[in-house]
């Protein structure tokens, strides 16, 4: 059957985008199998439209603080995975840690996002989390920002002691919702308790983003029901990231998938979560790819770092850090010549508490109790 004969059509889904209603699984494959440069750029250009609609022209801007590259897991993607000898690794101090925060900060960005892999350290030691809450309580003395963390997989219990030392996002993405992939991908891992800690940081008080990856063996069916599971879970921000293959990683023969295939992936976030939050990241491309990644209809740039801290980036653990492009000044330039300004942290504080209002709000409404 040729397309002119489906019952599906790219102007139907449009349209159930611009009327903010969710796409059916089948629709969100069509989408994904598009080709023709014509109909990708209506779907960008509708997908612009939305994010216009709700945030206007703002973008919002990102700190990144890998403090920790040590790991307790063995992911078959990551350059990280406790048994690759050739991953840079150090464990950053508070100290180093605030210092780099105190630069973030005064660049002018809107978050600081607390990233660190499954550091032993923090999940076996008896001490466990207390010097990142002791962290989060010296940074929020420091500054107003808001505070992401990306702990890994994490009790409820602290979940609830990260929310209650300061901190608003939980990330923690299951990179594929194909339990089988899952396991090829998470090595010993458990599907459902990484799932469920999402709804854990939730029923916290925290804000959650759910990330996939593509590249790494997809189908995309299985990308349209990773979307479904987004839609589930209420995430507050969606992303995702093609899959860059890392030396000493069992992928690490593994081949790239073309830029254009996460973009789209980006514009399809945007149809299906107009008012979200979809990050446009600097750890895949740099600053080189960023722009394709706003015209998809991405809000967020995330991976900025300060150049001389000492941090890697995740994906790409060098690229455009030295030289200085990962920063806000290096950014902002860019993002002006397309129209597009930095929010304020104002602006990015009113949208986050909007969102946690609106969590509370469909919570009780179900019963549960934060």
């Amino acid at each position: 059957m040729d397309r002119a004969d489906q019952v599906i059509s790219l102007e139907q889904i449009l349209a159930k985008a611009e009327n903010n209603i969710f796409l059916s699984r089948d629709e969100i494959i069509y989408l994904l199998s598009i080709e023709g440069e014509d109909e990708l750029q209506k779907i960008y250009e509708k997908a612009r439209e939305l994010r216009n609609r709700y945030f206007d022209n703002k973008v919002f801007l990102y700190g990144f603080v890998y403090f920790s590259t040590w790991c307790r897991n063995d992911c078959a993607f990551c350059y990280y995975r406790k048994s690759n000898e050739t991953s840079k690794r150090y464990r950053k101090s508070n100290k180093e840690i605030l210092d780099t925060v105190k630069v973030l900060t005064e660049s002018g960005v809107n978050l600081i996002d607390l990233t660190m892999g499954e550091d032993p350290k923090y999940h076996t030691n008896k001490d466990g989390f207390d010097p990142l809450f002791e962290l989060i309580t010296d940074i929020k003395s420091q500054n107003e920002l808001p505070i992401m963390v990306s702990p890994g997989l994490v009790s409820e219990e602290n979940l609830k002691k990260f929310q209650t030392f300061g901190a608003d996002w939980y990330a923690c993405y299951q990179e594929t919702h194909n339990e089988k992939l899952f396991k090829v991908l998470r090595l010993d891992q458990d599907y459902e308790e990484r799932y469920q800690s999402k709804l854990s940081a939730k029923d916290a008080g925290l804000l959650i983003e759910e990330g996939i990856l593509t590249g790494i063996g997809e189908t995309p069916e299985d990308i349209a029901y990773s979307m479904e599971c987004m839609r589930y879970i209420e995430a507050n921000q969606v992303r995702v990231m093609n899959f860059v293959p890392q030396q000493g990683s069992i992928m690490e023969s593994w081949l790239q998938a073309p830029r254009d295939k996460e973009i789209k992936i980006i514009a399809i976030l945007r149809l299906l979560f107009p008012n979200k939050l979809i990050p446009a990241s600097l750890d895949i491309d740099g600053v080189e790819g960023l722009q394709e990644r706003l015209e998809a209809g991405a809000n967020v740039i995330t991976s900025i770092i300060p150049p001389e801290a000492g941090l890697a980036g995740v994906a790409q653990c060098s690229k455009d850090i030295r030289e200085g492009y990962r920063t806000v000044q290096g950014i902002t330039p860019f993002i002006e010549t397309m129209g597009l300004r930095k929010a304020t942290v104002a602006e990015y504080k009113a949208w986050i508490d909007r969102e946690k209002r609106n969590n509370v709000k469909k919570w009780q409404k179900s019963g549960a109790v934060i």
